[in-house]
């Protein structure tokens, strides 16, 4: 406890001096790549970055990250293979100086630094190179630190475009898949843009703040202290004194924290101070209610906390005419900020760790509100690992899946096509993992050492061949076959592709039942079964699977109807509403949306939960997993609503990557009018709708708006053409003002 407490101090300095750089924005890049920014004097000068082995800071950060958790006092880590960063990397580029130029040097781990092959002696902090055309090498050792190098010249600057290597002699840079005469293959040093050379990348955290409890009781010998709602942090003791022991229990709600014997998390702490002092509980933790109970001797006078957060912007918003649909967008948003942490995580609770299908959900409501790109990459990059591949990632089939998936939806919403080429070969050891789990028939089934997750729904059976996994799985080869094309790995694109229509015509061959109107759940024993769940059906539909005839048969058949077990967990009322909202549900998801996630408002939810049952009373609603307080009340999967409102009733998507291309198709869905704005690469799409009238602006290129209209509508800043009945298009420039007065 003593050197606990000796520690506090160093925290808290660290977690304040870290803030600032800790997500800085990037800089407009110059024609050579590297970032240009002005000096004192006021004349150019390239800016320099942290750099290292791509991934390796992703791994790093990750590994810290998810074995912070804990379990009543228990250490509790993940139990899926964890990689580790290369502990020997070097690092190199070519200059041609006009003039001599002085070269900063500054590194994190043991190493040598060497001009045109010549060593120069010692760990050098500054070297000069002279005029002409050299190559410059530093190779750096790191066990306990992800080895990684800044250089700052006048022009001689670390950033993305330098060469790695961890001695495979393969070299990585920005060109993908370009080879030297020597058969080298290149893809780019990694980089968070860390621009501050005293702030090492081993000492990356986030942000915190400090925030008092709103309300303090007295409970037993001590008190319950209320934050008033879900929130993520470090408690600090202040006027901490005396000999004995200090009892802490943390809940998401009152009943948890008043529950010393079944609160999920807690810290039992031995005391010996003479002195009042102000001390600060090193792991952080998720709680609304602290329960602090002392015994001996030991007194103190209250608990705060330091809030730690990720600092992202809040580029996207909704607002509409129905205040409870308001409140709801605004719990989504508090929801996904708390679990938006160094990278997106499933639960602040439980389990505070990197799964891949709570990801792919993130990713998407991202998009719609913060836009943050370089989490989704270090997520992408931090589940991935290394090759070989030995087992799903996070041990789990589908979440292979919602990977690729993921790294495809990114290049849809950013146009980063170079991430899709570096993070490419990855891709393809990952596929080549799976395909060769491939049955006899060409379809993937449950093989030892993996889990079909699908949902967390009672007797959902995972025998056989499941139809949502071989869905998951065309729909990966799809992505594969893109992403080939992007890496111009063409005969791997053919064979993807193949490989894809194949398997397409295998499902419908396989599972359509006509009678049934839908995709039966499974194969056992090579023959199909006679059960439907929503599951594959609804993915079918958002993927475009299915005939407009089809689509309609497993709307009414599946989607609407209720014999069909339904759908309690967040996590897959997401895609279910989604495949409503694709074929133009709005009003009923809607009302869905209202009664599903404003039953949890009704209930005092602050944050969104891992699973809400309509039918469950009281303290049933904590439970989960066997545990009275099992249950995450704040899980990123909760948070939908970001994610269908900005896309199916603002109605912002992008056409081509990057918005290159866009449409804007809002849907009302019953509400008198809605405004909001949707974050994209070149700013913002900020839109008002009612039933009279559309405000339109946006900072991209080339749109499209598109609505109906009984009479033809006027136009202020456009030209309105009918191309359906009632149905109009206005194209949109960017930067241009659009007011439509139209008749819904």
């Amino acid at each position: 406890m003593k050197q606990l407490l000796k520690d506090f101090a160093v925290v808290v300095v660290l977690l304040f001096v870290i803030s600032t750089d800790t997500y800085a924005q990037p800089t407009k890049k110059s024609s050579d790549g590297a970032k240009a920014v002005k000096n004192n004097q006021g004349s150019s000068i390239n800016k320099a970055a942290w750099i290292w082995y791509p991934g390796d800071l992703d791994i790093w950060v990750s590994n810290r990250m998810q074995n912070r958790r804990t379990e009543r006092g228990t250490f509790l880590p993940p139990f899926w293979k964890m990689d580790s960063h290369y502990v020997l990397v070097e690092f190199h580029k070519e200059f041609n100086l006009a003039v001599a130029e002085e070269v900063n040097l500054y590194v994190e781990g043991q190493y040598n630094v060497k001009l045109d092959g010549h060593a120069f002696m010692g760990y050098p902090k500054k070297i000069t190179v002279p005029a002409g055309k050299h190559k410059l090498s530093l190779k750096v050792y790191g066990q306990d630190k992800v080895p990684a190098i800044f250089v700052q010249g006048k022009t001689i600057v670390s950033d993305d475009t330098w060469l790695a290597t961890f001695e495979d002699k393969e070299w990585i840079d920005e060109s993908g898949r370009a080879s030297d005469n020597s058969g080298t293959t290149y893809v780019s040093a990694g980089s968070w843009d860390l621009t501050d050379p005293l702030f090492r990348p081993s000492s990356f955290k986030l942000s915190t703040t400090p925030m008092a409890a709103v309300k303090t009781e007295k409970v037993e010998k001590g008190f319950i202290a209320d934050f008033g709602k879900e929130t993520f942090g470090f408690i600090k003791l202040h006027g901490l004194k005396g000999k004995g022991k200090l009892n802490i229990y943390y809940g998401e709600s009152r009943e948890e924290a008043l529950s010393a014997d079944k609160c999920e998390t807690l810290d039992l702490l031995e005391i010996d101070m003479k002195g009042k002092k102000d001390s600060l509980i090193e792991l952080s933790k998720a709680f609304r209610y602290v329960n602090v109970q002392p015994e001996g001797s030991v007194g103190l006078d209250k608990v705060s906390m330091l809030y730690e957060y990720a600092p992202v912007t809040e580029k996207g918003s909704f607002k509409s005419s129905d205040e409870q649909l308001n409140k709801i967008y605004d719990i989504s948003k508090y929801t996904f900020h708390l679990n938006t942490r160094e990278f997106f995580i499933d639960g602040i609770k439980r389990d505070r760790w990197v799964w891949s299908g709570d990801a792919y959900q993130s990713y998407l409501m991202n998009y719609y509100s913060f836009n943050e790109s370089p989490i989704v990459k270090r997520t992408l990059l931090a589940q991935r690992g290394k090759d070989p591949v030995t087992a799903h990632i996070n041990t789990i089939m589908d979440y292979s899946f919602y990977w690729f998936l993921g790294i495809y939806d990114y290049y849809q919403y950013s146009g980063d096509q170079k991430f899709v080429q570096d993070i490419y070969p990855r891709m393809k050891s990952l596929m080549d993992y799976v395909l060769n789990r491939r049955n006899k028939d060409g379809l993937l089934e449950w093989m030892p050492g993996d889990w079909i997750f699908i949902d967390w729904a009672d007797k959902l059976s995972k025998d056989g061949e499941v139809s949502f996994e071989q869905l998951l799985f065309c729909r990966s080869l799809e992505t594969m076959a893109l992403c080939a094309d992007m890496s111009k790995d063409k005969d791997a694109a053919a064979e993807y592709r193949k490989l894809a229509a194949d398997l397409k015509a295998k499902i419908f061959k396989l599972y359509w039942d006509d009678s049934k109107n839908a995709l039966v759940h499974s194969r056992v024993n090579g023959k199909p079964t006679d059960h439907v769940t929503r599951y594959a059906n609804m993915f079918g539909i958002f993927f475009d699977y299915f005939s407009p005839a089809q689509k309609e048969g497993v709307k009414k058949h599946v989607l609407m109807n209720d014999n069909v077990k339904k759908i309690t967990t967040p996590y897959m009322r997401f895609y279910e509403l989604e495949a409503l909202c694709a074929m133009g549900e709005q009003s009923y998801v809607l009302k869905q949306i209202k009664d599903y996630w404003g039953g949890m408002l009704d209930l005092g939810a602050t944050s969104f939960w891992e699973e809400y049952n309509p039918d469950k009373k009281g303290v049933e609603h904590l439970a989960m997993y066997g545990r009275p307080f099992g249950k995450s009340l704040c899980h990123a999967w909760g948070a939908s609503p970001i994610y269908l409102l900005g896309k199916y009733y603002l109605g912002v998507k992008p056409l081509t990557p990057g918005y290159e291309t866009y449409v804007v198709e809002p849907s009302l869905g019953g509400l008198e009018w809605m405004e909001g704005k949707v974050p994209t690469p070149a700013g913002e799409i900020s839109l008002y709708c009612s039933k009279s009238e559309i405000k339109l602006k946006s900072d991209e290129g080339v749109g499209v708006l598109r609505f109906k209209s009984i009479t033809k509508p006027v136009v202020k800043g456009g030209e309105a053409v009918e191309v359906g009945k009632r149905t109009y298009e206005i194209k949109l420039e960017k930067g241009v003002q659009y007011l439509v007065l139209y008749k819904k």
